[in-house]
Formats: structure tokens, C-alpha cells, sequence
């Protein structure tokens, strides 16, 4: 039987516009050091490196982690499209479940382009052709529009054909998306729109607007994991671990392309991948009451309630309307702002989703905190494909509750990182950077004061 994993540590830069302001070394350094730090733990003790990364050249991941020291331990370079970061998760929680490791760090970074998303080998296959073939033969293709945007917003029209959806039931996505950024710190944008704005915003491809889309960005995120040997050896961090109770990884099925549109954004990895984890967690869909999913598109967050089972198949717009997916209804979902707002820089996705779920089950996340929650559920969705469900408890299996104090005392940095973005201190640094091969080589020339 596979041994429990924990999360012990995290951290994250804040999400920003690609506009080419800050590298890749510097921002896997700050979510490095952020995640080491809230664990208390020396980069000596990892003993496995994860880095994940849709957009760079070959060893990107070496180049983050020689920062933290030049220890000889395994880095492994991640790229499974817009679920990279979960991805390293997955890898890093079988690491330490088999016996392989004890301390894992996986680091999700992305330094991205403006604009839509863009193919960059034009002279050989793209992993997607057959994808947008069958698009061509079912919804055919707009040659003005984002590729990405036809393919989640025909999704989204399915979803209206077949069950009744409306436009406003899209924007309201958005606007509440919108609306839960304004509390969080690291989130790229922190407007709120009221439902019209959305609905009037430029139109992107039907039912989708320009507020229903999640921006390029830039940024990094971080986190620490460790098995339940290390854990029992170290008690004083089991007042901050977060067990994975449940993961599953998933890839397409024959489904993808049975015509569906919905199917071909991969609601069928997503719905077996939550069956997996849910059933290794325990619970039923029905009990969650905190969930970080991949709404890329406001059409995605839809399809997704349904493919999570939040709902009754069909059922999701219902959801939306009676106000179940905010504060006061019967789940808050993507209380960081999700894509849509926070921004969605490819390899650091899910590892902040991974970032806000563990600040809300310890307590940490101030306003936005949801109160009670004992299970809380992540999605995180590539397209090509891979479609990673994870569900998180408290080690003490015990409930979300606020809690004041407790984030300022650790690492001594005097402030709660889930409330307040704030650059790297020289105390940080030191507790994270290697004792025993650290190369100043490395460092020389490097800022290790963020400045995002």
C-alpha cells in the first residue's frame, strides 16, 4: 500500500502581464525559496527536484534549482501543456509515496508571451492536429479567433444546445471569478465587473467575451512534499502538512472524439480522474465545499462542475444561478480567482492551485477563507492530454478554521504569505539555500531581492 504524502510548504510569486520584466531563474528562485522556507526545511534534505515548464529550452529546471545549491539530486523537466505544474505534483507525491523520497520540491514556472497562445515548431506535427480536425468536421473553424477559445467556447455552446445553458450564465462565472481576485494578493488582475461588462466586453468566440478569458502571465509557484517517515521524524511541521488523501492523473480515451465538443476539451479525463481521486480520498462530491479548477475559459468551468460530479449531469448552470459556486452558496470555487483573474502562466498553474487550497485548509487565507471545509478539491487540464484531480485534507483530519498569528511566526517573516505578497527576505534565503553545495558562480550577477 502506497504511504501518505504531505504538503508542507508552498509559495508563489505574484502573477503579473508577460511583458518580459523578469526571467525564469528569478521566479522559480522566489517560489523555491518561499515553498522551502514555510517548511522549514534545507535544500540539503531535498533529495528529488520537479520543475515544470511549458515554454523553454531543454534543463530550464537545473538552471532554477542550481540556485538553491548544486547537491547532485535528480530534476526532472516537466511539460504536459496547461496541467504541467499538477503534473510535477503527481510525479513528486509517487516519489515520496513509493519510498523514493523524502523531500521532494516541485517548482512550476512560466515565462510567456503576450497574446494568445501560439505554436512555435512549424515544421512538424502539431500535437493537436487531430484535435482541431475534428472541430473542423463538427463546429468548423474560425480562422479570426483563438484556437483555444473555439475549442472551449464550442464546449460551451454544447453545453446551451443540450442542457439549456445561457450566455449569462457564462459571464456570471466570470464576474464571480472576478470578483473572489480582488482578495487575493498574487492575483494578476483584481477588477470587478458586474455581469453586464462582462456580457458587453469584446466577444472572443460565442458565448465567450474578453472578461471569460484567462490572460497570458508570467510567474512561478512552489511546493514541498514529504513522506510519512520524514513527517513522524519531524513533528513540528504537522501543524502545517496537508495530506494528498487522493490523486489521479488521466489521459484521453476513444471519447475524445465521439463529435462532442465537450468531450474534446477533456471532459472525460477530468470526470475518471475525479472518480479516482475522490474514491482514494473518500468522499463523495457531493461533500466538497472548496474547490481550485482550471476555468481557462468560463465554458471550461462549466463543463467541468459537471465532469467533477458537483453536480447532477447537465446540472451546472442550475449551480451557477442559485449562487452555489461563491460565498453563501453550497461550494466556493476558485476563491483565488482562478485563471480567468489570477492568470494562468502554463507551468505554475497548478502548483498554485496546490498554493491557495493548502493556505485555505490551514487556515491562513484571511477574507477569502472558506470556514469548515474538510476535503478540498484541485483540477487541472492540458489539452493533447492530461487532466490531474487531487483532493487535500488536514493531517489532523480535522476542519478549515481561521487562525491568526501562526503564518507570521514561521521562517520569521513576520507577515502571513497567503494575505500579502511580499519579496524574499535575507532570512528566507537562508534558510533555504544549501549548506553544503551551494555555487556562488551561480548567484553571482543574480537578484535575489524579487522585485515582482
Amino acid at each position: 500500500m502506497a504511504s501518505p504524502v504531505y504538503v508542507v510548504g508552498v509559495g508563489m510569486t505574484k502573477f503579473i502581464k508577460p511583458r518580459g520584466q523578469v526571467d525564469y531563474p528569478e521566479m522559480g528562485f522566489e517560489a523555491g525559496v518561499k515553498a522551502l522556507s514555510d517548511a522549514g526545511i534545507n535544500y540539503d534534505e531535498v533529495d528529488q527536484g520537479v520543475a515544470c515548464y511549458a515554454y523553454g529550452d531543454s534543463t530550464c529546471g537545473q538552471r532554477v534549482f542550481y540556485q538553491f545549491g548544486m547537491t547532485g539530486i535528480p530534476i526532472y523537466n516537466v511539460n504536459n501543456n496547461c496541467s504541467t505544474g499538477s503534473t510535477g505534483l503527481f510525479m513528486a507525491r509517487q516519489f515520496c509515496s513509493s519510498g523514493l523520497s523524502n523531500v521532494s520540491l516541485v517548482i512550476g514556472f512560466e515565462k510567456m508571451f503576450p497574446g494568445s497562445l501560439q505554436t512555435f515548431f512549424k515544421d512538424r506535427t502539431n500535437p493537436l492536429d487531430k484535435t482541431y480536425k475534428s472541430m473542423l468536421s463538427n463546429r468548423g473553424i474560425d480562422p479570426k479567433a483563438p484556437g483555444a477559445a473555439q475549442l472551449f467556447g464550442n464546449a460551451g455552446r454544447e453545453y446551451m444546445e443540450k442542457f439549456g445553458a445561457t450566455r449569462e450564465d457564462f459571464a456570471e462565472i466570470a464576474r464571480v471569478n472576478h470578483e473572489h481576485s480582488q482578495r487575493n494578493p498574487y492575483s494578476q488582475f483584481k477588477d470587478v465587473y458586474t455581469l453586464e461588462q462582462i456580457l458587453n466586453s469584446p466577444s472572443i468566440h460565442e458565448p465567450l467575451t474578453k472578461l471569460q478569458c484567462c490572460p497570458t502571465s508570467d510567474g512561478a509557484a512552489a511546493a514541498v512534499l514529504v513522506s510519512q517517515k520524514y513527517l513522524d521524524l519531524h513533528p513540528e511541521l504537522k501543524d502545517r502538512a496537508i495530506l494528498i488523501a487522493g490523486q489521479s492523473l488521466t489521459t484521453d480515451s476513444p471519447a475524445l472524439y465521439n463529435s462532442s465538443a465537450i468531450e474534446l476539451v477533456g471532459a472525460d479525463m477530468t470526470r475518471r480522474a475525479a472518480k479516482e481521486a475522490l474514491s482514494q480520498a473518500g468522499v463523495a462530491a457531493r461533500d466538497i465545499k472548496l474547490v481550485e479548477l482550471h476555468d481557462c475559459f468560463s465554458a471550461n468551468e462549466m463543463v467541468t462542475i459537471d465532469a467533477l460530479g458537483l453536480c447532477e449531469p447537465g446540472k451546472a448552470h442550475e449551480m451557477v444561478r442559485k449562487g452555489d459556486i461563491t460565498y453563501g452558496g453550497r461550494c466556493v470555487i476558485n476563491p483565488s480567482g482562478g485563471l480567468i483573474s489570477k492568470g494562468h502562466p502554463l507551468g505554475a498553474t497548478g502548483l498554485a492551485q496546490c498554493c491557495e487550497l493548502v493556505w485555505q485548509l490551514r487556515g491562513w487565507a484571511g477574507e477569502r477563507n472558506v470556514e469548515g471545509v474538510e476535503a478540498a478539491l484541485q483540477q487541472n487540464l492540458g489539452l493533447g492530454g492530461a487532466a490531474v484531480v487531487t483532493v487535500y485534507k488536514r493531517a489532523d483530519g480535522g476542519s478549515s478554521r481561521k487562525v491568526q498569528g501562526v503564518a507570521c511566526k514561521i521562517a520569521g517573516r513576520g507577515y502571513n504569505p497567503a494575505v500579502e505578497a511580499r519579496g524574499l527576505s535575507k532570512g528566507e534565503i537562508e534558510i533555504a539555500m544549501s549548506r553544503k553545495a551551494s555555487s556562488k558562480y551561480m548567484l553571482e550577477g543574480e537578484k535575489k531581492e524579487s522585485r515582482l
